[in-house]
């Protein structure tokens, strides 16, 4: 059998086929014999072994059951799915588990961290057809932040377009929509759609994110096609700060922005909406 030599410490997914192939083989397991106990095909293994196949989570945690290895599969996929977002996001996705304060002004999308997997997936097939497992997981993989026992306060203003435009068809913006209502009464996730009516604002510019953390300075981020901009420059965060600051301001409450919401997801995606 030809097997493809792994560098561990060529990328995070190498490291985790190796120690995948390593601990199998100390179990005296062959990669069919594994696959049959964690419910999955002896190829599946023997591609993630590879580093042909991005592991799942759930893969990992039974494998971490299988082979009784103390959570590291769990501990190490993480690590791996983040390891498939583009090159120039991942600094700022590093920054992002860190934080304690999310603030994000979104002009055209739902934002990563509230959207569906369908809605992800139709965002991400636009670009990344080629990869498109591997970047959907990245990005469901960073969402795990708002379900830790202390989670980031998060706080969207999102722009009434972005629930107009119709990304993957009706019945995904519908769930999409109706994901968000789920964070209504989440303490932590702060949600305010800035209105059509608003007209001119101080975010006409594009979309933003300003990360807080307990000691490290304020970032702030924003990206264009390709690439993402970061800066802690003192300036430019205190009047990004004070723009935020209107957008919130102008845009409706939190009980108007629900009910916005569910109204367009209602006479927009219903069954007796318009098209």
């Amino acid at each position: 059998m030809n097997i493809r030599s792994l560098d561990p410490s060529a990328s995070p997914l190498d490291y985790y086929g190796s120690e995948l192939r390593r601990l199998r083989e100390e179990a005296g397991l062959s990669q069919t014999q594994l696959g049959k106990i964690v419910f999955c095909t002896g190829s599946l293994v023997g591609q993630i072994e590879t580093a042909h196949k991005v592991p799942t989570r759930e893969f990992s945690e039974r494998i971490d059951v299988a082979l009784m290895t103390g959570g590291l599969f769990t501990r190490l996929v993480g690590l791996v799915l983040r390891s498939q977002l583009p090159s120039w996001f991942q600094e700022y996705v590093e920054l992002e588990q860190k934080a304690t304060y999310i603030s994000t002004y979104q002009c055209q999308l739902i934002y990563g961290l509230l959207q569906t997997e369908a809605y992800a997936r139709a965002v991400l097939s636009i670009d990344y057809t080629d990869r498109l497992d591997e970047m959907l997981a990245g990005r469901m993989e960073r969402q795990r932040i708002l379900q830790r026992n202390l989670p980031p306060v998060l706080w969207v203003v999102l722009d009434e377009a972005a629930l107009h435009r119709e990304v993957g068809g009706r019945e995904v913006m519908r769930a999409q929509l109706e994901h968000l209502l789920t964070f209504t009464d989440a303490p932590w996730v702060q949600l305010q759609v800035l209105p059509f009516a608003t007209g001119e604002h101080t975010g006409v510019m594009g979309s933003f994110n300003l990360l807080r953390f307990e000691k490290d300075p304020d970032i702030f981020y924003s990206e264009n096609y390709d690439s993402g901009h970061m800066t802690a420059n003192p300036q430019l965060i205190r009047e990004r700060s004070v723009g935020y600051s209107r957008l919130q301001a102008a845009a409706l409450s939190i009980e108007e922005s629900a009910e916005l919401i569910a109204r367009v997801m209602e006479e927009r995606y219903g069954h007796g909406g318009v098209a």
